[in-house]
């Protein structure tokens, strides 16, 4: 089982949106993910709480895949790069890790 963990921290202001508006706009946008990526089997994304350090990413997404194949069709998979194009937009960093379970 492959695990795929990102977070990012984002603009204030994007989009005309507000952080906290942009962020509910990319959870929902993600989690629609899971009807349309083949070899998705789950996905869960959080936003921070707003009363946490401002210092902490403001969403964090875990997602995983059987193989590393499947990772790969989500990373290039159109509706996912829609939703990563619109956060694109809204972020100003962005981590992630990438490993495979036991």
């Amino acid at each position: 089982m492959i695990t795929h963990i990102v977070f990012f921290r984002l603009l204030d202001e994007a989009e005309g949106k507000t952080k906290a508006q942009n962020a509910a706009i990319i959870k929902e946008g993600l989690e629609s993910l899971i009807t349309k990526v083949p070899g998705l089997k789950s996905i869960q994304v959080g936003v921070n709480i707003h009363y946490a350090p401002a210092t902490d990413y403001d969403i964090a997404l875990t997602c995983r895949f059987d193989t590393w194949e499947d990772l790969n069709v989500y990373a290039n998979h159109p509706e996912h790069l829609k939703v990563a194009a619109y956060i694109g937009k809204c972020k100003s960093s962005r981590a992630a890790c990438d490993y495979e379970d036991e």
